[in-house]
């Protein structure tokens, strides 16, 4: 499977990946804003039916990030767009990641709800997913314990009628 744009390729990820994945996700300017998972986890997900576990990559191959999906066999048809980190930013990678993955989610897969969550102070990805069409549902407040402190996430999702009011 590959998933094709103008500039980013997404392919499945690979254990030879994984070096690079557990880079990416620990990078001082993702770790805040991403959770983290052992090599174990990250290579189970790859194996996973439910799971879409891809690498971003630009189009001469290089690496740029990854994504997981979740909930591809999910009874009540809602998806998950549980994790993207950009390893290579501001070249508009994570604004045509989302669009892709958005668009062969619902065309490839019987979703009605594509859902999200983001930390509420990560505002330049919270803007990337409401440029994307996902509407901002509700906080949890405090949910995530970083540290001595804690974050809150916006929960965002998009459903398949507003994905297909907003095609051309």
């Amino acid at each position: 499977m590959l998933i094709t744009s103008q500039n980013i390729d997404l392919r499945p990820t690979a254990l030879q990946d994984l070096d690079f994945v557990l880079a990416a996700e620990q990078d001082e300017h993702n770790c805040r804003y991403v959770g983290q998972w052992s090599r174990e986890k990250h290579a189970a997900a790859i194996s996973d039916e439910d799971v879409l576990h891809l690498i971003i990559q630009d189009k001469t191959g290089l690496p740029a990030g990854y994504v997981i999906v979740t909930g591809l066999q999910d009874p009540n048809l809602c998806t998950c767009l549980l994790r993207i980190v950009l390893h290579i930013k501001g070249r508009g990678y994570g604004t045509a990641a989302v669009s892709l993955l958005k668009e062969w989610i619902f065309r490839n897969t019987k979703t009605h709800r594509l859902w999200l969550d983001v930390k509420a102070f990560n505002s330049r990805a919270r803007h990337v997913y409401e440029a994307a069409g996902f509407t901002a549902e509700g906080i949890l407040r405090e949910s995530v314990k970083r540290g001595d402190s804690f974050d809150s996430m916006v929960i965002m999702s998009i459903l398949r009628q507003e994905y297909e009011e907003q095609l051309p």
